[in-house]
């Protein structure tokens, strides 16, 4: 009963979180939010050429890379950590994590919502340059619908698995993945600030709440452990 009043508390949390954005004329004081957000760092990068370079490289499309570097790496320590018998649930584990992760991410789509990048919203402004203007390097600075921000989410939802099947410390190392790999776009002007702490957030608190808080997302990682070659002969 206590855990199914987690659960409720956290869907009223996700539904409100994306209605304060959503109802509002012009998404009320979240674009202020916002657009402060990317007209500090537009504005730092224009004058600051080694910041405008670093967000080239970091919003290039094969630094995605790394990002799954780190949480491979993550997870390749509580890997060697377990005996064989948890290691091949971990297995188990990290297949269920990519099914929710494009679940979600499908889900999060089916959001009436059709919302530009800032690079996009401010494209007339004499205000902003874009990161190609900048610098010659090809990189990823504008969206035609960023929200919500499947990069932000799909961090996300690593770092809360991290939390509900290794622990605290497991989480917080997947919250610095997700700040670390998730600002640098909205930084770049590629994703707004609420594609992630709104658009990403509420459609997990919404839907992974109900996976994680119940024996659901259990009973299928036990269901494929099942079917792993060798599971039975430990």
């Amino acid at each position: 009963m206590r855990r199914l009043r987690v659960i409720i508390a956290l869907n009223i949390l996700g539904v409100a979180l994306f209605f304060s954005w959503y109802l509002p004329q012009n998404h009320g004081y979240w674009f202020a939010i916002d657009s402060s957000i990317f007209l500090f760092f537009n504005d730092w990068m224009n004058h600051s050429h080694a910041l405008a370079l670093f967000l080239a490289i970091t919003n290039y499309r094969a630094f995605d890379a790394i990002a799954l570097l780190f949480m491979g790496g993550i997870y390749l320590h509580y890997y060697r950590r377990s005996d064989q018998e948890k290691r091949y649930r971990m297995i188990s584990i990290g297949i269920v994590m990519l099914l929710s992760a494009v679940v979600l991410n499908q889900a999060g789509h089916l959001l009436p919502v059709s919302h530009g990048s800032p690079t996009l919203f401010f494209e007339n402004d004499p205000r902003v340059a874009r990161i190609s203007q900048l610098v010659d390097i090809p990189t990823k600075d504008a969206s035609a619908d960023s929200f919500p921000g499947d990069h932000g989410m799909l961090l996300m939802i690593f770092a809360v698995y991290m939390w509900r099947y290794f622990g605290r410390r497991a989480f917080i190392g997947g919250l610095l993945i997700l700040v670390m790999f998730s600002m640098p776009r909205v930084m770049i002007g590629a994703h707004w600030f609420t594609d992630i702490a709104v658009g990403s957030l509420s459609v997990l608190l919404v839907g992974l709440s109900w996976w994680l808080l119940t024996d659901a997302c259990d009973k299928l990682v036990n269901r494929i452990n099942q079917f792993l070659p060798g599971v039975g002969a430990n």
